[in-house]
């Protein structure tokens, strides 16, 4: 493939490192935030090894930036989340959520505090900028909302620290979990944080000058050789054993953070108002009627994961389905998340799932599969 003559024409933004990724082997993307994504470096299973082994570098420059700045950008931040930032320190990153005024999930992106009146939301795939300048006009804040030139890449793996060292010093390694800092790398201006979506250690660099992504990818691959990295792509299995979202696929605007288990993201006694505390507090206290569980799936190993939601059935009634489904090579069973009915969701309780090839049985279980309490990313 030759990476000036891929692709759907220009409604669809190549990042700063497609022509990297081609031509360090990327067979196949995918779209995410009107962006190209490399999904494919050949071989599913040997990204995961990459990843849990040793290191992989993958280019997320889709996980576009809001940035939010101006006198009122905190008061305005809160705004969209039903999370409290109020103890939020200047370089320091949050998991939340968006929500609408129904309590419905716009998005779970990551939160970066850059200064006091300085903030990216690092967005999974939906349309969050035009959501926060739409909100912006009506706010009476005194914000400025637009998407910088900013695209990250995820260095995600044990091996992350020690390349991290070699490209920063050894003080890179006091960056805590969930904490960024500013730095430069040979003249190219980059914001570091302990963050990425793995469930590994890992680190997030988010390149400030388009034109040196290039540039940038060639000078981590070159150091990160020595210690086995590989460029890879976000791996649906590692995430899917780590219990973590894909948005679209296990949640969307019809989700709320109660059906999955998410209580701890949102403070309904906190002072500051959001979009949809009203409705959040009314889910709480009138009780959910579906809930996110895990599935092991029996049968055959999955070839890859499911590309349509599969039916959940009990008795002959539908009562879920399954959200994302994948062959773990390391647990050895076919897992997956998926919505059921509340009634329904106890573990330990077999249903039958309708996969690709036909019906077959599960088995409902806890969730995430792999190192509950993200002992690994946190250490």
């Amino acid at each position: 493939m030759q990476a000036d003559d891929f692709g759907f024409g220009t409604q669809i933004r190549k990042s700063p490192y497609f022509n990297a990724t081609v031509r360090w082997g990327a067979k196949g993307f995918s779209v995410y935030n009107h962006m190209y994504i490399p999904r494919d470096f050949g071989d599913a299973e040997q990204n995961f090894w990459n990843l849990v082994n040793d290191a992989i570098l993958c280019d997320v420059a889709v996980e576009r930036q809001v940035e939010i700045t101006g006198p009122d950008a905190a008061r305005f931040t809160q705004m969209l989340t039903c999370r409290d930032l109020s103890k939020m320190a200047v370089g320091q990153c949050k998991y939340i959520l968006i929500t609408n005024a129904d309590g419905g999930i716009l998005n779970d992106p990551i939160l970066l505090r850059l200064a006091e009146n300085h903030f990216w939301i690092s967005l999974a795939d939906s349309d969050i900028l035009l959501w926060a300048q739409g909100v912006a006009i009506h706010s009476g804040l005194n914000v400025t909302i637009r998407e910088p030139d900013v695209s990250p890449l995820q260095l995600q793996g044990p091996k992350s620290g020690e390349i991290m060292r070699a490209l920063f010093g050894d003080d890179i390694l006091n960056l805590r979990y969930y904490w960024l800092r500013e730095v430069e790398l040979n003249g190219i201006p980059l914001v570091v944080s302990r963050t990425g979506w793995s469930s590994e250690l890992g680190y997030e660099i988010y390149l400030r000058d388009g034109a040196k992504g290039d540039l940038l990818w060639e000078t981590i691959m070159a150091t990160g050789m020595e210690f086995g990295l590989k460029p890879g792509h976000t791996s649906s299995i590692r995430r899917i054993e780590g219990g973590m979202l894909s948005y679209h696929a296990d949640a969307d605007m019809m989700t709320n953070p109660f059906e999955l288990g998410f209580d701890r993201l949102v403070n309904l006694d906190m002072e500051a108002d959001f979009i949809g505390k009203a409705a959040l507090r009314r889910i709480k206290d009138e009780g959910v009627s579906r809930k996110q569980i895990g599935l092991i799936i029996d049968g055959d190993p999955l070839a890859g994961p499911n590309t349509t939601f599969w039916e959940i059935n009990l008795g002959g009634d539908t009562i879920g389905k399954v959200t994302s489904a994948v062959y773990s090579p390391r647990l050895k069973q076919n897992i997956a998340l998926a919505m059921v009915s509340a009634e329904h969701a106890n573990i330990g309780a077999v249903v039958e799932v309708v996969t690709h090839s036909g019906p077959t049985i599960a088995t409902i279980c806890e969730r995430p599969f792999y190192d509950p309490k993200k002992q690994i990313a946190a250490a």
